[in-house]
């Protein structure tokens, strides 16, 4: 299956890079590009696409803002927000409004190939562990304590699940999660589906973010 990836920055030479990177790849084809988040938000009318890069800051619309209304849509495609900063404060909104992950630009080829075959097999890219740095980092911007939305999903979750959402927020790897627990990593890996259908996310990075923001685990902490 051929990976249909949107291209959406406003330096035309940073997205001819990209292109001739992708074109070299069987698995992979740039079906459509843009210069702005409002450009991009036309061409998905009527282009199916299944992974963006998304650069973060651009005219009219930016990156942050078009993620929101991309992943608001039914069925949206995975959305890789590109920065130029490790722990910027965009790469935090981007992730917050529904990217799968976030790239640095100069990130090599080979990185962002994976990270872009990643995305689409449903994996969030960014390791939980760099998400997690990125949340303790811009843990003010999270609400207090005493504002947290209630998530009355995480009353669904057994204690086994509410367990492993929180190794998940943590940056545990599934094998490390598995190791923790004494448990199988394919039970591991059940678990973790179970807690993304039922609270509906999309990734771990999801996970992540939602344990913070109900408190579930505590920036510069442990749950």
């Amino acid at each position: 299956m051929t990976i249909r990836v949107m291209l959406v920055d406003d330096q035309v030479l940073l997205r001819t890079g990209f292109r001739m990177v992708l074109a070299a790849q069987p698995d992979m084809e740039v079906v459509a590009e843009a210069g702005d988040g409002v450009e991009a938000l036309q061409v998905l009318r009527t282009t199916a696409v299944d992974v963006v890069l998304m650069d973060v800051r651009m005219p009219k619309l930016d990156g942050v803002e078009t993620t929101r209304r991309i992943c608001s849509e039914p069925e949206p495609p995975k959305v890789l927000i590109l920065t130029t900063f490790d722990l910027d404060e965009y790469a935090f909104s981007g992730l917050k409004a529904g990217a799968s992950g976030f790239m640095l630009k100069d990130v090599p080829p080979g990185d962002l190939l994976t990270a872009i075959r990643s995305v689409h097999s449903g994996d969030a890219v960014v390791a939980p562990s760099t998400t997690r740095r990125l949340l303790d980092r811009f843990a003010p911007m999270l609400p207090s304590a005493g504002q947290r939305p209630q998530h009355k999903e995480l009353e669904r979750l057994t204690d086994r699940e509410r367990e492993v959402m929180v190794l998940v927020a943590q940056g545990l790897s599934n094998g490390e999660i598995a190791a923790r627990l004494v448990l199988s990593e394919a039970t591991v890996k059940t678990h973790v589906g179970r807690i993304l259908t039922k609270l509906g996310l999309r990734d771990r990075v999801q996970v992540v973010v939602l344990a913070y923001e109900t408190g579930l685990v505590r920036a510069g902490g442990h749950g």
